[in-house]
Parts: structure tokens; C-alpha cells; sequence
């Protein structure tokens, strides 16, 4: 059996869902409706795995404080081993403001103990206990940033494989040091924003020709237009499914999810590929990052109903 650690960021999201105009500085906008629910690209990716029948534990930071009691419950209650969660007293929990739409959204992030976990909190006694590893939100981790690679090295030493999923780059930087990383990741999931970011170019196709490294399986997010990633020098397609959004918050972690199910279980890509818009598509069913995450039974109703 698949035995997954997720390391990266625990932090609450407080959704603000269904604003009309934009808010801009010295006015104020409605919205229609809000929820405080689990956030973070790793925890949700996390919950995502869990929800389709994976085992899995998570390793990150939090504050002794009430966000992360939120974040440690919501964790375990998704039947989540939290053993490896640190709270440190000198920090306090992030927290993500997703102002959201049906069809994108916006976050403020307040990062606390977000960039706290460093490459010696997975030390080998640790990593030789699992058979995955999975690190989301690459350029948020500044502590964990530069261990990465190393961290890849030695899980890869003790028979894990590896996934990476960058995110966002605040700083809009996209630092090179990424591409000496994917040398030893395994399944890397950029969107198309952050692939056309970090290679220069802008469309999707030629994005994902410039992550190749001959070594990595590059799968390319594209929301509403599906995904794509290459297959034997071809490119596979996967249409996006017809689903109407409520909230696209951390669909693109539900996408990981389902593709890491179906890819640790050795099916064939374009399957992996197809679990994964699956999974990110129905997630955007509810309110939040996890609200309308599928089980496994829930995933594959939908795939064979789409034929």
C-alpha cells in the first residue's frame, strides 16, 4: 500500500465568495456568502489523497492558537495522521483572505509559520517510512526552498518517488534554482500562469516543451481547458469536464490529488491524467478548498458516467 508525506504549509482560508466588482483601495464591495475552512495547496492536496482512500501524513508547522487547533482537526478528522505537525510556540498560524468568483479569485496571505519547515525536519528516519513525497506552494516555503532538491535526493535513496507543485511566485522572480530541483522530482504540476512564467513563453504548449528535462513527467494545469502532458515525444490532451464551478479554490491541489492516486497505482497517464481533472473538477462543486473533494467511489461514478 501507498504511503504518503505531504510536507509544506497548514494555514486556514477565510473565503469571501461571489463579489460583483473587485475591491479596489478606499471602497468596499459585498459579497454573497463566506466560509473558514481548511487551506493551503499541501493540506488540501493532503485531504484530496485521504478522501480517495490513500493513507497519509502530514508534516508542517503551526502556532499554538486557534487557527491551527482549526487546521490540526480538520486534518484528522479527514482520517489524516498529524503526528509530524510541529506547533511552535514562536509562531503563529498563517491565514489565506480568498476573495473568490465562479470563475477565479484572489488571495491575501498573511504567511506565519507557512515558511517555517526546513529540510531538517525530514530527517532520513522520517522520509524511510513512507513510499511518496509530495511538496506544494515551492516559492511560498522560503525555509524549505533550498533543501528541496536534497530532500528529493534522499527520499529518492530510500525508494520514494516525488512530486512538486510550485505555485505562485510572489515575488515574481520564478529563481532558477527550481530547475535544478525538477532533477529529481518525479511528477511536477505547474499551471499554465506559472509554466508560461517560469520558461518565457506564453503559450501552453510550447510552456510545456520548455519544462523538459528528460527526466520529470511535466503535467500541465490549464483549468478550463483540461491538461496536457507528454507521452513517448507526443502530447496528451484532457479536456477539461462539464461541471458548474461555485468556487475554483484549490482545484488545481484536488487535480494533483486524483493524478497522484492513479499514478501511484501505475495506470497509464492519459488515466492519470483523467482522474486528476476529475478530481479538481468536482472539487469546485462546493464552497472552498475542500468542500466538494470526491471519494474514490464519487470519482469514478463521474468517470464512467463521462464516458
Amino acid at each position: 500500500m501507498s504511503k504518503t508525506l505531504v510536507a509544506g504549509e497548514l494555514n486556514v482560508d477565510l473565503i469571501l465568495q461571489g463579489y460583483r466588482t473587485f475591491p479596489t483601495p478606499g471602497k468596499e464591495v459585498l459579497v454573497d456568502d463566506l466560509t473558514l475552512t481548511l487551506g493551503s495547496a499541501s493540506a488540501i492536496c493532503a485531504r484530496g489523497l485521504a478522501r480517495l482512500g490513500n493513507s497519509v501524513t502530514f508534516l508542517g508547522k503551526i502556532g499554538p492558537d486557534a487557527w491551527g487547533d482549526f487546521c490540526t482537526q480538520a486534518l484528522k478528522t479527514a482520517g489524516i495522521d498529524t503526528s509530524q505537525v510541529i506547533c511552535d510556540p514562536r509562531l503563529k498560524t498563517g491565514i489565506t483572505v480568498s476573495i473568490s468568483s465562479p470563475s477565479d479569485r484572489a488571495l491575501v496571505t498573511y504567511l506565519g509559520a507557512i515558511v517555517e519547515l526546513t529540510g531538517e525536519d525530514l530527517p532520513d528516519s522520517l522520509l524511510r517510512e513512507f513510499t511518496h513525497l509530495h511538496v506544494s506552494s515551492y516559492f511560498l516555503q522560503e525555509k524549505l526552498r533550498p533543501s528541496v532538491k536534497e530532500v528529493f535526493s534522499r527520499a529518492h535513496k530510500f525508494g520514494l518517488t516525488t512530486s512538486l507543485d510550485p505555485g505562485y511566485d510572489p515575488s515574481e522572480t520564478w529563481g532558477g534554482d527550481l530547475r535544478e530541483t525538477l532533477l529529481e522530482t518525479d511528477v511536477f504540476f505547474p499551471n499554465e500562469v506559472e509554466a508560461s512564467a517560469l520558461t518565457g513563453r506564453s503559450e501552453p504548449e510550447e510552456a510545456l516543451r520548455g519544462l523538459q528535462n528528460g527526466r520529470t513527467l511535466v503535467v500541465l494545469k490549464l483549468g478550463r481547458d483540461g491538461c496536457m502532458a507528454f507521452e513517448k515525444n507526443s502530447i496528451i490532451r484532457v479536456p477539461a469536464f462539464p461541471v458548474k464551478p461555485v468556487d475554483t479554490t484549490g482545484a488545481g491541489d484536488s487535480f494533483n490529488a486524483g493524478f497522484l492516486h492513479a499514478w501511484q497505482r501505475k495506470l497509464p497517464l492519459l488515466a492519470c491524467l483523467r482522474y486528476g481533472t476529475a478530481s479538481g473538477g468536482l472539487s469546485t462543486l462546493g464552497l472552498g478548498g475542500i468542500g466538494a473533494q470526491p471519494t474514490l467511489e464519487e470519482l469514478e461514478a463521474f468517470l464512467k458516467a463521462q464516458g
